[in-house]
């Protein structure tokens, strides 16, 4: 009963020290903590943090130049094809939209480069110098596990997971660990309450409950209910979601590095994708293993101490996060006013702001989370960060951001704005074609196939256009899988080169498959979002289901009639039908695609077939990562997937 609050707690003769089931708390004294809601007018704090390069403006500035260079590049092929019969107003539009998409693929393309040369060049780690071996933790860390209707038994065995890691390194005693419940369904709270009873009497670390009955602001507002309860009894909390995983090496050389640094508010990790069961699941775990260090690498590389937060799988130091980041209510009706919604980028923001380093690294491995099974619940998922990313609009202006934290959440208001450009351009492009005869002066005959006429302008300017197009598309995994395959350790833990090739061939056609799709759904959801409509807050599905063709059919109702709209246009214009049809044919299949690939028994036997492969579930690590004391990542069912983590080693900050 050491440190268990006797108010929230009921005794009984049945079970000493049990909590009556109506209460369902199990927590230490209160610690109380301030946080106040911050104004959005502050003018914020001219401090830099020591953990900022000192070159950090040369390479924004490389990273700017390289990004309007490839951009003007990309600009000058329609750009003459346009020009030659003088400039129409529609060819303006589509020349402009043109212009505002070619400049987000260039800089994602810029920063890929810069990480695959920081990886290549085998420098030491970031700018966080974790050291070889993490040494005991002199202060006390909270993990912070919130949940919200999520399958109890699942969640908590990943807890187990990353206890039972933390008592390999004898480190447990420096962490406690708090489920946090939003949960309004009885039987998911009386299932977590259940299992929590199971956990805490075989934990290492000390292990707390707590049940809210109002979810005043959703997961942030849960942690922040903490904080201001029990904030001043620690110095770090871990974030995690319910299906995160983290190894204890890492955990320890997160708290490590925000000891050694006490300008740093915040350190987020780069989560792999593990335990992918479907297809989807398979191509997003299979890519974000494959090519997202070299994402990460090149994003921490130039954001420097003004990186950004994805909410989970990161430490914060509790004193900062208190200060800077009780979240302001946003004037207006929903969907743009009211709560934050994503608020994992307005905190990271705020943080700054105030002074605190804010960094992203891709130095540590052994931190893992799941991806929906489906494209069905990936988009419902997409929704609320859709909602939440444009309530950032508003926040653009907000004064004493950092430069770079204002990039942040316009780049995430770009992932989601990008679609709609797109579709116009596509549009745009139609319309102009129809503006104009077609002429058969362009023809290109394919060996085997039948004669397929191209539009009337240069074919080898429209050729060197589309394929500087798919270079800055596919470029960053072009490097990831290059990364690999150069290195003889890594390319034997993805299976072989051989492996690595049919992995990366089948992930990049299943984009290219899916880009369409997400073309119209985030066009569907901005509509929705700006007609007024909010997205509300539905727990979040987890476990693979069988879609049905009606259900299919019913949630893709959009891009079916878009696909329909497409094919109408081409049987008057055949002749664009091999420019139009990559767009075309994965809309008019969206619901078989969304059907297939939400299917496990595919995602096995593309498994079985040597497709898609991952370290994590072969078993198998990189000799330039060594594991001395391993967590097991295992499937739902138990089964276990292998040593999957990647603690940072001298060698290994060498190398990645």
């Amino acid at each position: 009963m050491d440190g268990i609050t006797t108010q929230a707690v009921r005794y009984t003769r049945e079970g000493f020290g049990q909590p009556a089931q109506a209460d369902h708390v199990w927590m230490p004294p209160a610690a109380p903590l301030a946080m106040p809601r911050q104004s959005l007018e502050d003018a914020g704090s001219d401090h830099k943090p020591a953990t900022s390069p000192g070159n950090i403006v040369l390479r924004r500035a490389a990273i700017l130049v390289a990004t309007l260079a490839l951009a003007f590049l990309a600009f000058l092929t329609p750009a003459r094809i346009y020009a030659e019969d003088g400039f129409s107003g529609l060819e303006i539009l589509a020349l402009s939209l043109f212009s505002i998409l070619i400049i987000p693929m260039s800089c994602w393309f810029c920063s890929s480069v810069a990480g695959y040369l920081r990886l290549q060049g085998r420098a030491r780690g970031d700018e966080l110098q974790f050291r070889g071996v993490a040494r005991r933790p002199k202060v006390r860390t909270a993990l912070l596990m919130p949940l919200y209707n999520e399958d109890a038994q699942t969640a908590f065995g990943r807890l187990a997971q990353i206890e039972s890691s933390l008592a390999a390194f004898d480190a447990s005693s420096a962490f406690d660990i708090f489920i946090l419940s939003d949960s309004t369904q009885p039987e998911a709270f009386q299932a977590e309450w259940d299992c929590f009873q199971a956990f805490r009497l075989t934990s290492h670390c000390r292990a707390y409950y707590r049940r809210r009955t109002q979810n005043t602001e959703r997961k942030a507002g849960n942690i922040a209910d903490w904080v201001q309860g029990h904030g001043a009894a620690y110095a770090h909390m871990i974030i995690l979601d319910a299906d995160s995983v983290m190894s204890g090496e890492t955990i320890l050389h997160l708290v490590d590095a925000m000891e050694r640094k006490p300008d740093i508010g915040l350190i987020q990790t780069t989560p792999a994708i593990i335990n992918g069961e479907t297809l989807y699941q398979r191509t997003q775990q299979f890519g974000v293993r494959m090519y997202g260090r070299v994402a990460a690498a090149g994003l921490s590389w130039w954001s420097g101490s003004e990186a950004t937060y994805f909410g989970h799988n990161a430490i914060v130091r509790v004193r900062a996060f208190a200060e800077t980041c009780g979240l302001p209510i946003l004037p207006g009706r929903k969907p743009f006013g009211g709560h934050v919604m994503s608020h994992d980028m307005v905190e990271a923001g705020l943080l700054r702001r105030a002074g605190w380093g804010v960094h992203l690294t891709a130095a540590l491995g052994g931190s893992f989370e799941e991806a929906p099974p489906s494209v069905q619940a990936f988009m419902s998922r997409d929704r609320r960060w859709c909602q939440g990313n444009m309530q950032h609009i508003q926040l653009l202006a907000t004064p004493g951001l950092h430069g770079m934290s204002r990039l942040q959440m316009l780049i995430g208001i770009m992932a989601y704005l990008a679609s709609p450009l797109w579709l116009l351009s596509l549009m745009a492009a139609m319309v102009i074609q129809f503006q104009t005869a077609p002429k058969l002066e362009e023809i290109a005959t394919l060996q085997g196939w039948r004669t397929i006429v191209l539009p009337r302008h240069d074919s080898l300017a429209l050729l060197w256009m589309t394929a500087f197009t798919w270079l800055l598309l596919f470029g960053p995994k072009l490097l990831g899988s290059a990364l690999v395959l150069m290195r003889k350790d890594e390319r034997r833990s993805f299976g072989g080169a051989a492996s690595v090739l049919k992995g990366a061939a089948l992930e990049m056609v299943m984009s290219m498959v899916m880009a369409p799709i997400m073309m119209v759904s985030h066009t569907r959801m901005l509509i929705e979002i700006f007609s007024g409509k909010d997205s509300g807050w539905r727990p979040q599905q987890r476990q693979a289901d069988q879609i049905t063709w009606a259900s299919a059919c019913a949630f893709h109702a959009w891009e079916l009639r878009a696909g329909i709209v497409f094919t109408a246009a081409l049987l008057a214009r055949p002749d664009l039908t091999f420019v139009f049809s990559p767009i075309v044919i994965p809309l008019l299949f969206a619901p078989a695609l969304s059907m297939l690939t939400s299917r496990t028994r595919i995602g096995l036997a593309v498994r079985l077939a040597g497709f898609l492969l991952t370290p994590e579930e072969l078993g198998t690590t990189s000799a330039t990562a060594p594991i001395r004391r391993p967590i097991l990542v295992t499937t739902r069912r138990g089964e276990s997937l292998g040593q999957a983590s990647e603690p940072v080693t001298a060698k290994t900050l060498e190398v990645a």
